[in-house]
């Protein structure tokens, strides 16, 4: 959702194009129950939400998951009651529904708009890798739980759970996928439109920007730090921003208050807000 608000200019164009619209009642998207309703910074809102909460939640239940094994209540494949995979793996399969639940409204909302960028072989090999991934391991732990998967008794005598052999298929599985993921992501984001943005006017390969160890450890500390996430999930989360606009020059937000329209203008070096109108 990140890479297309950056293609769109960011929440406040984008509110700018679809603010006021009527939301189309669509059974295909989920929108059946909005019928009536239009666009608003609250449904933006509700989408980034959407999909922010799957950044918070993973990570939770890593350690949550750790924690688990460390007392002995967390097994591959257990799903009693008494053991932590089957809560786990409901939370987890709720958090990666309401994520692609917000990532298709927001589709649906600026579909028209993204149709330059083609958005949707981009969608499909980025969260191909992380949610149909969960799902296959999820099949992979009912069918072994129904018995198609069989313990194993390796060369020493010693034998191995139907779970262990599950996550080894899950990670058999995923190794070969990976491969055909790869090549999904050169397809959908071919190196011809960074090459071609980095050389000049002229074309000459020899102008374009060279790439140094320290670009690439600037760039590397960049997607490391978890900074962006945090700020996405003030703005998004905190009550106190809930009806606020964030343009993408500076900042600038508005709200309604008792029918009447403030701005408000944030300076990203200074770390204040004043009201501008």
């Amino acid at each position: 959702m990140s890479l297309c608000y950056e293609y769109l200019g960011g929440e406040g164009n984008i509110m700018s194009e679809i603010r006021g619209k009527p939301i189309q009642s669509s059974w295909q998207y989920g929108t059946c129950c909005l019928t009536g309703r239009t666009y608003t910074i609250g449904f933006l809102r509700f989408c980034k939400q959407a999909t922010l909460q799957f950044c918070l939640v993973k990570p939770a239940m890593a350690f949550v998951i750790i924690f688990l094994q460390y007392v002995g209540h967390y097994h591959d494949g257990d799903w009693s009651m008494n053991g932590g995979y089957l809560y786990v793996t409901a939370i987890y399969n709720m958090s990666v529904s309401l994520a692609l639940y917000g990532l298709f409204l927001f589709y649906f909302a600026t579909r028209d708009l993204l149709i330059p960028f083609e958005p949707v072989l981009k969608f499909c090999t980025i969260k191909s890798v992380i949610f149909l991934s969960f799902w296959q391991g999820v099949l992979l732990a009912v069918l072994e739980k129904a018995k198609f998967i069989d313990p194993v008794i390796d060369s020493s005598g010693q034998p191995t759970s139907a779970g262990t052999v599950s996550a080894g298929y899950q990670n058999f599985l995923i190794c070969i996928e990976m491969l055909f993921a790869a090549l999904a992501l050169r397809a959908a984001f071919p190196y011809e439109i960074y090459a071609n943005n980095s050389q000049t006017g002229t074309g000459n390969p020899t102008n374009s920007r060279t790439v140094t160890m320290q670009s690439i450890s600037s760039s590397l500390k960049e997607t490391m730090n978890p900074k962006d996430i945090m700020t996405d999930a003030i703005h998004n989360f905190h009550p106190q921003y809930q009806q606020y606009t964030q343009y993408s020059s500076g900042m600038i937000f508005n709200l309604t208050l008792h029918g009447m329209c403030v701005y408000f203008y944030y300076c990203n070096s200074c770390l204040h807000y004043r009201n501008i109108i």
